[in-house]
Protein backbone atom coordinates (compact mmCIF):
# COMPACT_ATOMS: atom_id res chain seq x y z
CA UNK A 1 0.00 0.00 0.00
CA UNK A 2 0.82 2.83 -1.09
CA UNK A 3 1.50 5.74 1.72
CA UNK A 4 2.79 9.84 2.15
CA UNK A 5 2.59 11.71 5.27
CA UNK A 6 3.55 15.08 5.54
CA UNK A 7 4.03 17.53 8.09
CA UNK A 8 5.86 19.98 9.14
CA UNK A 9 3.04 22.91 8.42
CA UNK A 10 2.58 25.72 11.02
CA UNK A 11 2.35 28.95 11.13
CA UNK A 12 4.95 31.53 10.80
CA UNK A 13 5.28 35.41 9.72
CA UNK A 14 6.17 36.65 6.68
CA UNK A 15 10.29 36.33 6.34
CA UNK A 16 10.29 33.27 8.43
CA UNK A 17 10.96 29.45 7.35
CA UNK A 18 9.49 26.33 7.59
CA UNK A 19 10.53 22.76 6.84
CA UNK A 20 8.39 20.09 5.49
CA UNK A 21 8.77 16.28 5.75
CA UNK A 22 7.04 13.66 3.25
CA UNK A 23 7.59 10.00 4.53
CA UNK A 24 6.50 7.82 1.80
CA UNK A 25 6.15 3.99 1.85
CA UNK A 26 4.58 1.53 -0.56
CA UNK A 27 6.94 1.70 -3.65
CA UNK A 28 10.67 1.23 -4.44
CA UNK A 29 11.74 5.36 -3.46
CA UNK A 30 14.86 5.67 -6.03
CA UNK A 31 12.58 4.78 -8.88
CA UNK A 32 10.51 7.77 -8.45
CA UNK A 33 9.75 11.84 -8.67
CA UNK A 34 8.23 13.08 -5.66
CA UNK A 35 6.91 16.44 -6.05
CA UNK A 36 5.16 19.02 -3.65
CA UNK A 37 2.05 20.78 -4.39
CA UNK A 38 0.38 23.16 -2.54
CA UNK A 39 -3.66 24.47 -2.72
CA UNK A 40 -4.57 28.27 -1.84
CA UNK A 41 -8.54 29.07 -0.53
CA UNK A 42 -9.98 29.39 -3.89
CA UNK A 43 -6.98 28.64 -6.27
CA UNK A 44 -6.17 25.49 -8.26
CA UNK A 45 -3.97 22.89 -7.05
CA UNK A 46 0.25 23.81 -7.89
CA UNK A 47 3.39 22.58 -8.67
CA UNK A 48 5.49 24.02 -6.38
CA UNK A 49 8.71 21.85 -6.55
CA UNK A 50 9.51 18.42 -7.46
CA UNK A 51 12.87 15.67 -7.57
CA UNK A 52 13.95 12.87 -9.36
CA UNK A 53 15.29 10.22 -6.81
CA UNK A 54 16.98 8.35 -9.47
CA UNK A 55 18.68 11.37 -11.04
CA UNK A 56 18.78 14.03 -8.39
CA UNK A 57 17.36 16.48 -10.72
CA UNK A 58 14.72 19.36 -9.41
CA UNK A 59 12.26 21.34 -9.99
CA UNK A 60 11.24 24.61 -8.98
CA UNK A 61 8.10 27.06 -9.41
CA UNK A 62 8.87 30.43 -10.74
CA UNK A 63 7.04 31.30 -7.65
CA UNK A 64 9.01 29.73 -4.98
CA UNK A 65 12.57 29.55 -6.50
CA UNK A 66 15.39 31.24 -4.89
CA UNK A 67 13.65 30.41 -1.51
CA UNK A 68 12.49 27.28 -1.44
CA UNK A 69 14.90 23.82 -1.79
CA UNK A 70 13.29 20.04 -2.35
CA UNK A 71 15.73 17.37 -1.13
CA UNK A 72 15.33 13.89 -0.48
CA UNK A 73 17.04 10.89 1.81
CA UNK A 74 16.90 7.05 1.18
CA UNK A 75 17.96 5.87 3.98
CA UNK A 76 14.99 7.70 5.71
CA UNK A 77 12.23 7.71 2.76
CA UNK A 78 12.00 10.93 3.28
CA UNK A 79 11.18 13.82 0.76
CA UNK A 80 12.23 17.75 2.47
CA UNK A 81 11.19 21.36 1.41
CA UNK A 82 12.92 23.77 3.23
CA UNK A 83 11.21 27.25 2.79
CA UNK A 84 12.47 30.52 3.61
CA UNK A 85 11.14 34.21 3.05
CA UNK A 86 7.69 32.80 3.23
CA UNK A 87 5.70 35.10 2.23
CA UNK A 88 1.58 35.73 3.00
CA UNK A 89 1.44 34.34 -0.95
CA UNK A 90 2.90 30.74 0.35
CA UNK A 91 -0.29 30.10 2.85
CA UNK A 92 -1.68 26.77 1.77
CA UNK A 93 -2.14 23.16 2.09
CA UNK A 94 0.74 21.45 1.22
CA UNK A 95 0.65 18.40 -0.21
CA UNK A 96 3.81 15.72 -1.33
CA UNK A 97 2.60 13.30 -4.34
CA UNK A 98 4.89 10.86 -5.69
CA UNK A 99 4.86 9.86 -9.70
CA UNK A 100 4.99 6.77 -10.60
CA UNK A 101 5.69 7.45 -14.40
CA UNK A 102 8.65 8.07 -16.01
CA UNK A 103 8.68 11.27 -16.73
CA UNK A 104 11.06 14.25 -15.92
CA UNK A 105 10.64 16.20 -12.64
CA UNK A 106 8.65 19.54 -14.56
CA UNK A 107 6.39 17.01 -15.93
CA UNK A 108 5.35 16.35 -12.56
CA UNK A 109 4.60 19.39 -11.27
CA UNK A 110 2.35 20.53 -13.91
CA UNK A 111 0.71 16.83 -13.91
CA UNK A 112 -2.55 17.51 -11.17
CA UNK A 113 -3.43 13.73 -11.75
CA UNK A 114 -0.87 11.73 -9.90
CA UNK A 115 -2.72 8.65 -8.41
CA UNK A 116 -1.13 8.89 -4.69
CA UNK A 117 -1.45 11.77 -2.23
CA UNK A 118 -0.73 12.41 0.98
CA UNK A 119 -3.25 14.22 3.30
CA UNK A 120 -1.85 17.86 3.15
CA UNK A 121 -0.32 20.13 5.71
CA UNK A 122 -1.11 23.80 6.31
CA UNK A 123 0.87 26.47 6.25
CA UNK A 124 -0.01 29.75 7.20
CA UNK A 125 2.21 32.78 6.59
CA UNK A 126 0.99 36.23 8.26
CA UNK A 127 2.14 39.53 7.41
Amino acid sequence: EVQLVESGGGSVQAGGSLRLSCVVSGFTFDDVNIGWFRQAPGKEREGVSCISNSEGKTYYSDSVKGRFTISSDSAKNTVYLQMNSLKPEDTAVYYCAVDHRNTDVRGTCLWMYLEDWGQGTLVTVSS
